[in-house]
């Protein structure tokens, strides 16, 4: 485990990685003792030094919800990370492609919360119950931190969450059946990947329960009006300069960005 004065140290050079565009060397190789608490405690410190300096919390977001990514992880778990004010990006918006050191994208879907939700006990009906509504989204990942990465090293770094576009049409949870919402991501108005919300733990309020829980654990509730990206159903995709990436999601409607 880290000592205090380390963890502050990694979590300025993650500060100074994201505003200069330069990935760090791993933290893992720097620290290689680090440990699940040390990461997360090291993305509070980052997370919170960007509220102190007027962003907001508004969210957060569950990773590595499949078994396969889990898997070559080598952790047995979700992961989790903090959506703040200025992540939020227009859908349809041009997207500067220097803004990120190597921007990926994932196809996700959002809830949006009516009621707050702590756990310990949370599952799949008190998650419908609390959302007001489920909108598609995309999320825009980074890597603050050089590869090959370890599981401590995404952790430390927000689980790699830079950006987030929600658009398409939201539905109540309970109006559709969201296991199968299918999502189709075009790069340059090509097919790049496919997949089925049903991907993320079996229904994708699963990835919220899970959240709820985890931080429920901590003392920590999931606030009313607060979005929940519930994990990604296709694999990543990677952005160039001058690509358009689009997300069709059937009857939810679609949403774009371009990287210019």
């Amino acid at each position: 485990m880290l000592s205090d004065a380390d963890r502050k140290k990694a979590a300025q050079l993650l500060l100074t990685a994201e505003r200069e565009r330069k990935p760090v060397l791993q933290l893992s190789t720097t620290w290689p003792d680090i440990t699940f608490e040390d990461a997360y405690a090291i993305q509070g410190l980052v997370q919170n030094a960007k509220i102190a300096e007027g962003r907001k919390l508004i969210g957060h977001k569950v990773g590595l919800t499949s078994k396969a990514m889990q898997r070559s992880s080598e952790i047995n778990e979700p992961d989790y990370g903090h959506i703040l004010s200025d992540q939020m990006i227009a859908d349809g918006a041009r997207v500067p492609h220097a803004n990120y050191c190597a921007p990926r994208v994932e196809v996700e879907l959002a809830f949006v919360l009516g009621k707050a939700l702590k756990g310990p006990g949370i599952g799949l009906t008190d998650v419908l119950r609390a959302t007001e509504y489920v909108v598609p989204a995309l999320e825009i990942v980074d890597a603050r931190v050089q590869n090959p990465r370890k599981i401590f090293d995404t952790i430390s770094d927000n689980g790699a969450g830079a950006g987030i576009v929600v658009g398409g049409r939201p539905v109540g949870p309970m109006d559709v059946d969201l296991r199968w919402v299918g999502g189709i991501m075009y790069v340059n108005g090509e097919i790049e990947e496919t997949g089925l919300a049903a991907g993320v733990l079996g229904h994708p309020a699963m990835g919220v329960a899970w959240l709820a829980n985890k931080l429920g654990s901590m003392g920590v509730a999931l606030e009313a009006g607060h979005i929940v990206l519930s994990g990604s159903f296709t694999r990543v995709v990677w952005a160039k300069k001058g690509d358009t990436l689009h997300a069709d999601f059937g009857q939810l409607g679609g949403i774009g960005i371009q990287f210019v």
